[in-house]
Parts: C-alpha cells; sequence; structure tokens
C-alpha cells in the first residue's frame, strides 16, 4: 500500500489487501492447462489399454481354425 493511501478508510485498506493477495494465490493459466493435459493424458492412456485389451480378446474369438 502505498502513500496515497492514507485518506482511505479501513474497509477499502482491507479490501484492497485481499484483492492483492487473491491474485497472488489465483491459479494461472498454465496451471490449468497443465492439469487439463495431465488429466487427458491418463484418460487417453486408460482408453488404450482397454481398446488394446479387447481387440486381443476379439481376434482370438475368431480364430478360423475351430472349424
Amino acid at each position: 500500500l502505498g502513500k496515497q493511501d492514507y485518506k482511505k478508510t479501513r474497509p477499502m485498506l482491507r479490501a484492497t489487501r485481499l484483492k492483492a493477495e487473491a491474485k497472488k494465490t489465483a491459479l494461472g493459466i498454465k496451471e490449468v492447462a497443465l492439469v487439463l493435459t495431465a488429466i487427458l493424458v491418463f484418460l487417453l492412456a486408460f482408453y488404450a489399454f482397454f481398446y488394446l485389451n479387447v481387440s486381443k480378446e476379439v481376434d482370438l474369438d475368431l480364430d478360423p481354425d475351430e472349424n
């Protein structure tokens, strides 16, 4: 808070301080993008794991030598 703030009332000073603290602790775009990317990678790996397992099981079921 600068020297010009001496004319402000206590509630105004408190609001200014809380606003400054909120800016410091707010999540940035980079953090949000990083979390979303991590979730997307996890979901894609999960999907690929089950897709590969199911496709192998289907190949085993269609064995042409069973006849």
